[in-house]
């Protein structure tokens, strides 16, 4: 199927009826063969009438809720339908976690204000991009798989690399919609094209000084780190 540049229309999963996560993470594994696996997810917290949703993990203070691997841990995730389909079985609406590197999608993400200029300016420059997941805080661009050498050796040429960019590589993870996490619920911004195919991604060099540029000029110099 042919790539159509800009912005793209909103992906919906139609493998067949069923829960919306499994069938996401099954067109993740099966047709795209990215590596998932279910996050910890969110459980109830609180007394009665003072109700809340936090992280299912054992850490009271966990900075990202809800939106992390805890059991199974990242080396389990794999692209086996079966193994797919067992633990969305079991636990259906848990987000679902995409193991990043390898051969798998790496990402790049920052804060969501500077993601959307970021977008912006790569649009202005008639940049070809790939997918982009975005929470209420932070926006994520999909990028083609690099090392830590790669990584490094981009990053070393930089006069300023701000705080609140996160680079999400070899050993990392990254919630994937249709996901909701203690930030709120987890959307494409830039849907991937329906079909069999494995979207198309762009190298980090090729987008990396507008997502610097973007965070550095945003509200803080980009100091922050929000999640």
């Amino acid at each position: 199927m042919r790539e159509i540049l800009g912005r793209r229309r909103r992906l919906r999963f139609r493998r067949k009826r069923g829960p919306v996560q499994l069938e996401a993470a099954l067109t993740c594994a099966g047709d795209w063969q990215w590596p998932v696996l279910p996050g910890v997810g969110l459980k109830e917290t609180g007394s009665r009438g003072d109700r809340a949703r936090g992280c299912a993990c054992p850490d009271p203070e966990c900075v990202v809720p809800g939106a992390h691997p805890f059991d199974p841990g990242i080396l389990a995730a794999t692209t086996d339908e079966r193994m797919v389909r067992w633990w969305w079985a079991n636990r259906p609406t848990a987000p679902i976690m995409l193991a990043t590197g390898g051969r798998a999608p790496c990402a790049v993400s920052l804060p969501a204000v500077a993601g959307a200029r970021a977008l912006t300016a790569l649009d202005g420059m008639g940049m070809r991009l790939g997918p982009v997941v975005a929470t209420p805080t932070r926006w994520s661009l999909l990028v083609a798989p690099y090392t830590l050498e790669q990584l490094g050796e981009l990053l070393f040429v930089k006069d300023c690399v701000p705080s609140s960019l996160r680079f999400h590589g070899e050993g990392g993870y990254l919630v994937l919609p249709p996901s909701e996490t203690g930030t709120g619920r987890v959307r494409w911004e830039r849907a991937p094209l329906p079909g069999s195919a494995a979207p198309w991604l762009p190298d980090v060099e090729a987008v990396v000084d507008a997502l610097v540029e973007a965070s550095t000029s945003a509200p803080g110099g980009g100091s922050r780190l929000a999640y």
